[in-house]
């Protein structure tokens, strides 16, 4: 039988002690039931797996902002060396977010543990994306709904690299579009809130690209968040190329028509 992943294991053992344990306890049941594996390995990914832990954004499956409501998001620390299986309703919700200049930080962003629910936003109360990169593909899909604009995937003419996710000097840009008139816009896309510091982030990409794609073609922002920060709009406010869009998520139930 081939050995499952180590996240795995890791969730496996955790149910099987009852819900919480410490890590050498995990050790004991993964090494009773499969045999060596790397011990350096198992704790990396009790870090990796911990919702709270602040150096789970060194690893591979954190590497971009999302709310932790997917399957690496299992344990909740609880004290050092201790891990329980994480529970939203109790423990709030967490996100992998970024933070100025661009590094990733591990923050609570609703702790109001008796209505809180997977990718449920209460200040809005509206369903989230779970994902920043199922934002952005649907927004790539669904361009003709931003209001007040016509808007097309941007294509680089020397590389024929299209705008998702678009590759500059100072981080990648969600989404690379230009309007009808063959100017830039430049799309900043947050999972739940909107903060200010999202506009120094916008500005420093919309600036990279007006020195070195735009060749002379206006270059305007847009935001996109689920709900933004009301110093975000006064922010905005006495700015001219960048604009603020919420989304929203519905969900609805019908009943299928009847045969004919």
């Amino acid at each position: 039988m081939d050995k499952p992943a180590i996240w795995q294991m890791i969730k496996e053992a955790v149910e099987s002690l009852g819900g919480q344990a410490d890590y050498p306890s995990i050790k004991v049941y993964i090494g009773n039931k499969w045999g060596d594996v790397n011990e350096n390995t198992v704790n990396a990914q009790l870090i990796a797996l911990s919702v709270n832990q602040p150096s789970r954004v060194h690893y591979p499956q954190n590497k971009k902002p999302r709310i932790a409501n997917g399957p690496y998001d299992i344990l909740y620390s609880n004290g050092p060396g201790q891990v329980v299986q994480y529970r939203p309703q109790e423990h709030g919700i967490w996100e992998i977010y970024e933070k100025e200049f661009g590094a990733l930080g591990v923050r609570l962003i609703s702790s109001d543990a008796s209505d809180d629910e997977e990718g449920i936003d209460q200040a809005s109360n509206s369903l989230l994306f779970p994902l920043e990169a199922n934002l952005r593909d649907f927004l790539i899909a669904n361009l003709h709904t931003v209001k007040d604009y016509r808007l097309n995937l941007y294509t680089d003419p020397q590389t024929g690299r299209d705008g998702k996710e678009f590759p500059t000097d100072v981080g990648p840009i969600d989404i690379l579009t230009q309007d009808e008139n063959g100017d830039f816009v430049v799309f900043e896309l947050k999972l739940s809130r909107g903060p200010d510091r999202a506009i120094g982030q916008l500005l420093r990409y919309m600036g990279w690209i007006n020195k070195h794609v735009a060749a002379g073609r206006r270059v305007k922002g847009i935001i996109v968040a689920n709900k933004m920060d009301e110093k975000i709009k006064y922010a905005v406010s006495v700015t001219k190329d960048i604009v603020l869009f919420e989304y929203e998520l519905q969900f609805k139930l019908s009943k299928p028509s009847a045969l004919e």
